[in-house]
């Protein structure tokens, strides 16, 4: 039994969280969800249509389009946690198989260090600006540094103790920076012209460049949340409605509309009354300069609460997601600290070695560009297995074993791997971002990056088309049988070669793998 206070270090890792554990409500989901975003993190991203060039209207429609399409993909990957008690990457091996489920590993990985450094870039940025024109400390590298430092730290700390003190975390942050941010409405009522213009105009050379550019960003901050849903919710019971489940991420992500405004609204400030920091792509500077006094103190506030709660839902699931991993040598907190070491890395190496908003530029592409495509084949597996999968079978490469259901060719599934491997690939092709990346046929829209909607599209179709020609082992599917495809009758399965697993046949049906005796506990 879980103790309920959250100074208790989490003791669940990787494995299937029983039912009498499973505390959280979609409430609880959508409290994490929205208070990852709510923060300056989320605000640098609503900035960055005004730091392409794009008027304010033209800035809103890309924001509104990139956070509803990316919604509309993330939603389903919100049912993997609540019906296998796991985590997304862990899940992914009944599609990838349990060695292909490293792609959902690699992602968490590359999603996890880039927000969980945006964050802390963002915060620590803010926190230091505030002080520097409340009491006159100096910015400068070391300081800036030592912010840098203390935020990372306390993030990695909140990790450890796990999903308990992290809910108290969003619990709060919910609250107090959206009242923070409301708080900026007096701030900038009377300065901000919802007529301004921006350098590129719509039909000019460059302005599509940016649209799109800018919906991408915006679509990549759901997007980014694919591989790491699971970790919170797996802790939702499995039999609760699933529209109450998509239902509190869409709320979620519909709810960050109030930072990504704040960016954007700020940004147009900024452009108006500061140009030097838009041209310097200082976006927290030069919200500082353009504030009155009285609201840098809300500024700090803001960027201390939101930089630990997005801190901690990009770093968390990494943490969990390694020790499943390497479950040998690494539990969930030894694996969060290493994680988090190397995170902080990142952070000194990006901020002072590269430039800020191209990096976040960059980061939000490729996250795109290699999610999608994942998120794609997991979905549209949802779909054709009706949602049914033996939770046991998924968790046999963590116990050091092979074989089971999800086995396929000696743990990979081809059909999932062929599809994924030529959609993130053909997408990479197509990504255009002048002066950071362009792939080679990154030119052949007159500059439009179609990187996302390429690898979301291929993947999904190639993985339809190698579903019906080289159908799955009938045993992957429920009672109801495969929904969409075709079946392949005789496969056989590869018998598991794992710790002491309790099976319960059932007559002339697919059987189920119960769940290990450790579970009883």
């Amino acid at each position: 039994m879980s103790n309920n206070s959250i100074t208790q270090i989490e003791t669940f890792g990787f494995e299937r969280i029983p039912d009498a554990s499973r505390y959280a409500r979609p409430i609880d989901l959508f409290r994490l969800l929205f208070g990852g975003c709510n923060t300056f993190s989320t605000s640098v991203l609503g900035s960055f249509p005004v730091l392409v060039g794009l008027s304010f209207k033209a800035g809103v429609w890309s924001i509104v389009l990139g956070v509803l399409a990316g919604t509309c993909i993330l939603a389903p990957m919100s049912l993997f946690g609540p019906r296998n008690g796991t985590s997304d990457p862990v899940s992914s091996g009944a599609h990838f198989g349990i060695h292909g489920r490293i792609v959902g590993s690699f992602l968490a990985l590359l999603t996890s260090i880039a927000f969980f450094a945006l964050a802390v870039w963002s915060s620590g940025d803010a926190l230091v600006g505030g002080a520097h024109d409340m009491v006159g400390v100096p910015v400068n590298a070391w300081t800036l540094s030592s912010a840098y430092m203390v935020f990372a730290v306390l993030v990695v700390v909140v990790c450890i103790y796990g999903f308990r003190f992290m809910l108290w975390v969003n619990k709060i942050a919910v609250w107090a920076a959206s009242l923070m941010f409301v708080v900026v409405a007096f701030a900038f009522a009377g300065a901000f012209d919802p007529n301004y213009a921006g350098t590129l105009h719509e039909g000019g050379a460059g302005f599509w460049v940016a649209f799109v550019s800018g919906v991408l960003v915006a679509l990549s901050n759901p997007v980014s949340f694919a591989s790491t849903l699971g970790d919170w919710a797996r802790y939702i019971p499995q039999h609760t409605p699933r529209h109450r489940v998509m239902g509190a991420v869409f709320a979620a992500q519909i709810a960050t509309f109030v930072p990504f405004f704040f960016g954007l609204v700020t940004a147009t400030l900024i452009a108006t009354k500061a140009p030097s920091y838009i041209a310097s792509n200082d976006y927290v500077g030069g919200l500082l300069a353009v504030s009155p006094r009285w609201f840098l103190l809300p500024t700090c506030l803001i960027a201390i609460i939101g930089g630990m709660s997005t801190g901690t839902t990009a770093l968390y699931g990494t943490g969990l997601d390694m020790s499943s991993m390497f479950p040998r040598l690494l539990n969930r907190v030894r694996a969060t600290m290493l994680i988090g070491t190397l995170a902080i890395g990142f952070i000194f190496v990006g901020r002072f070695a590269f430039n800020l908003v191209e990096s976040v530029s960059t980061f939000s592409t490729l996250i795109c560009t290699f999610s999608c495509p994942w998120m794609a084949i997991m979905v549209i597996g949802f779909i054709t297995r009706r949602g049914h999968y033996l939770a046991d079978d998924l968790q046999i490469f963590n116990r050091g074993g092979r074989g089971g259901h999800y086995w396929f060719t000696h743990g990979w599934n081809l059909r999932a791997m062929g599809a994924w491997l030529p959609a993130a690939f053909l997408g990479l092709s197509f990504v255009n971002l002048p002066g950071q990346f362009v792939g080679p046929l990154g030119s052949l829209a007159g500059g439009l990056d179609l990187s996302v909607p390429v690898s979301l599209a291929v993947g999904g179709i190639i993985y339809v088309v190698l579903l019906t020609m080289f159908p799955e082992p009938d045993a992957v599917y429920g009672r109801e049988g495969r929904r969409f495809v075709r079946g392949s009758r005789g496969q056989a399965l590869e018998p598991v070669h794992a710790q002491r697993m309790r099976e319960e046949h059932t007559a002339g049906a697919v059987h189920e793998l119960q769940r290990s005796p450790e579970y009883a506990e």
